[in-house]
C-alpha cells in the first residue's frame, strides 16, 4: 500500500473507531505492523494532527488539520447519516466501509454540539438487507473500469440461462428490485443493456476506452428508453 494510501486510512479509523484506539486495533486495521504504525502516528503529528494518546493507553484523534470546519443543519446532519447507514443493505462491503469512513470524516469536521447530534440522529435505517444474489465479482475492478471509462469483458448467463462473451463499455450501476445492475453499451449487440451483475464471470478490463462519452450516453439511454426499464435487462 502508498504511504499517502496508508496514512489516509489510518485517519480515517482514528476518525471512525470509538476512542481510544488501542495500538493493536490500529495496526489490524490498516494492515501494517506495530513498529510502523507508531512511525505513521509520528508522521501524522508531525503533519499537524492532533492525536492524543501513547502505546499501551490507546489513541483519540483530537483535532484533525486536515479537514476543513464545516457546519450542517441538524436535519442536514440526519439526512446525512440515514443516507450512509443505508449502504449496509447493498451487500458491497468496501462501499459501506466507505460510508462509514465517509460520515465518520464528516462528524470530524463538525462542532461539538453538532458532532453530538450527529451521533444521537433520531432518525434510524431498520430495514432487513435485501435477499440479493450474491455477487462474485471484482467490484474494485467493475468501479474501476466505470470511471476511467474503459471496456469491460466478462461471460454472461443471461435470463434464460444462454451463456454468451460480451465486451461492454460500463455506464452506471444500478441498486434496486434486488440485484444490482450494471448499464453497459454491449459492443457485440451494438445496443444499451442492463446486466444483472451476479450473471457477470471472468470479469476483466478491456482495451476500449469511450471517454469522455459516459455521461452523454447515460442521459441518451434515460431520456430515450427511461430510468433502467425493466425490459432492456438481459
Amino acid at each position: 500500500m502508498a504511504r499517502t494510501d496508508r496514512l489516509m486510512r489510518l485517519m480515517d479509523t482514528l476518525r471512525r473507531l470509538p476512542a481510544p484506539v488501542t495500538a493493536d486495533r490500529l495496526a489490524t486495521e490498516t494492515g501494517v505492523s506495530r513498529r510502523q504504525l507508531y512511525r505513521d502516528i509520528a508522521t501524522l503529528r508531525a503533519g499537524g494532527a492532533l492525536i492524543d494518546g501513547e502505546a499501551g493507553l490507546g489513541y483519540t484523534l483530537t483535532e484533525d488539520s486536515a479537514l476543513p470546519p464545516q457546519s450542517f443543519s441538524r436535519l442536514e446532519i440526519e439526512a446525512l447519516v440515514l443516507g450512509l447507514s443505508g449502504l449496509d443493505q447493498l451487500a458491497d462491503p468496501a462501499l459501506s466501509e466507505a460510508g462509514q469512513n465517509a460520515i465518520a470524516r464528516i462528524i470530524a469536521t463538525l462542532p461539538d454540539r453538532q458532532a453530538r447530534q450527529a451521533m444521537n440522529t433520531i432518525l434510524r435505517n431498520f430495514r432487513r438487507p435485501d435477499d440479493r444474489p450474491p455477487v462474485t465479482v471484482d467490484m474494485d475492478l467493475l468501479r474501476h473500469a466505470l470511471w476511467e471509462e474503459v471496456s469491460v469483458t466478462f461471460r454472461y448467463t443471461d435470463l434464460r440461462d444462454q451463456v454468451s462473451e460480451r465486451e461492454v463499455w460500463p455506464l452506471a450501476m444500478s441498486y434496486g428490485e434486488g440485484n444490482l445492475m450494471l448499464l453497459g453499451h454491449c459492443r457485440v449487440r451494438l445496443d444499451y443493456r442492463l446486466f444483472h451483475v451476479s450473471r457477470i464471470e471472468n470479469l476483466a478490463l478491456g482495451q476500449d476506452s469511450f471517454r469522455p462519452r459516459r455521461v452523454a450516453m447515460v442521459r441518451e439511454f434515460a431520456e430515450t428508453r427511461g430510468q433502467y426499464p425493466r425490459r432492456n435487462s438481459v
